[in-house]
């Protein structure tokens, strides 16, 4: 699988990376994960996505891959409460005790890179919590520090000199990012890691979307349905049409964005993941549909009113 230059982290990083939050959250059969994730690695994907927040991921990460762990970047979240401290979200306390416990849970020495999910900017300018990450950074309990959140606040993360990766929504439905965090990342050589590549398969009905998906898939669908943009429509036609074609112009429409060195995939089908790797592995989308979709965008919302998901 192609890899690219993850930002000023030094690190190159698989095109395609796995999100861990439907193993905590969509319940599945714990061997079936287990094979989804085993099923990436071996087709070159080194990138694993965890956070604080997902019940029981980081544990499940430790439990079957530590003794993969050189095979692949880990990144994980942290920032809010935790049951092991009573100190407040996004205090230097709660930092350190959520590190120290992803170490432990992860079973690891260190984390690659550990992103403050999804704080206020207010939160970002007072400085304490990216700071309690500096601290573990420096300590060597982890690698790189982070960001993951979208709009305002990721754009100034992007400025700050000791953020290295910055994970965003991007996708389809959601490009505000594109226009108003990237050209501040790429400035700045920063990592960036897309989540929601696939904009949670919005092309379907939402009562067909899992539970932990519906929130984000009611706003996705809206906004395709006034960007009227089945493949067909934008010029991208192959076996199976629209129906078939959805999730692969989806995922290479993703990785076509200049800045984006990784998509984040989230799922517990095998049969999901490696048609994936085919996707991402078929390289980015022609310009022309790029461009099509874009401005489809950029058309159904004029007064730039829809804004990334976080």
């Amino acid at each position: 699988m192609t890899k690219r230059p993850f930002g000023k982290t030094s690190l190159f990083v698989s095109i395609l990376g796995f999100g861990a939050a439907p193993v905590a959250y969509l319940q599945p059969d714990r061997e079936r994960s287990v094979k989804v994730i085993e099923s990436l690695l071996d087709a070159g994907v080194d990138f694993i996505d965890t956070a604080a927040s997902y019940p029981g991921s980081e544990q499940f990460l430790g439990d079957h891959f530590s003794h993969r762990r050189d095979e692949f970047i880990l990144v994980s979240k942290c920032g809010q409460t935790i049951p092991e401290s009573d100190a407040p979200a996004w205090s230097e306390p709660t930092i350190t005790a959520t590190v120290d416990r992803a170490l432990r849970n992860l079973q690891t020495d260190h984390v690659d890179v550990m992103l403050l999910h999804s704080c206020s900017l207010d939160i970002l300018q007072k400085g304490e919590a990216l700071g309690a990450l500096m601290k573990a950074r420096d300590a060597g309990k982890i690698r790189f520090i982070g960001f993951s959140g979208d709009n305002e606040p990721a754009a100034f993360c992007a400025a700050v000199p000791d953020v290295a990766v910055i994970e965003l929504s991007i996708n389809i439905a959601d490009q505000s990012n594109i226009d108003n965090v990237l050209p501040i990342a790429r400035k700045n050589n920063v990592g960036i890691i897309a989540k929601r590549p696939i904009a949670n398969a919005a092309w379907k009905e939402v009562s067909q979307q899992p539970g932990m998906y519906k929130h984000y898939s009611k706003t996705y669908t809206e906004r395709l349905r006034q960007m009227g943009v089945p493949p067909s429509s934008v010029g991208f036609n192959g076996a199976g049409g629209d129906a078939a074609l959805w999730p692969e112009m989806a995922l290479r429409f993703t990785l076509s964005i200049p800045g984006v060195h990784t998509a984040i995939i989230g799922t517990t089908s095998p049969e999901n993941a490696a048609a994936n790797v085919r996707y991402a592995n078929a390289g980015p989308l022609p310009e022309d549909v790029t461009r099509k979709l874009r401005g489809a965008f950029h058309k159904a919302d004029p007064e730039r009113k829809w804004m990334g998901q976080t």
